[in-house]
């Protein structure tokens, strides 16, 4: 493999897990700005998608596994297993995202 691999499963199909190196981490804050909130707000009131605040959860899922994956290029992994992601509401207009998995080093069989 010349690429880091994610799956969110445990097992990679036709490798091996030859070393476990734990647990990586990304995490990510963002915030809406004013017009952000403003939009989003006057969205609720005629209902339909928000597209404002999906693209802020996005934006910090992404993050959060871009930060995940380069945590474990540094330690020298090239799979990470049993990817997870959370997100939650940090205070009103902040988002915050995890993402987590287990990094591994994998060999071909």
């Amino acid at each position: 493999m010349t690429d880091l691999q994610t799956t969110t499963c445990f097992e990679l199909r036709g490798h091996r897990v030859v070393c476990n190196l734990g647990v990586v981490r990304g995490i990510a804050f963002r915030s809406r700005n004013i017009f952000g909130t403003i939009g989003g707000s006057l969205r609720t009131l005629f209902g339909g998608k928000i597209t404002l605040f999906t693209e802020l959860c996005e934006k910090t899922r992404a993050e959060a596994f871009e930060m995940m994956i380069q945590r474990a290029r540094q330690i020298g992994a090239n799979a990470i297993m049993g990817v997870r992601h959370d997100a939650t509401g940090l205070m009103q207009g902040v988002s915050e995202a995890l993402c987590n998995g287990t990094v591994v080093v994998v060999q071909a069989v």
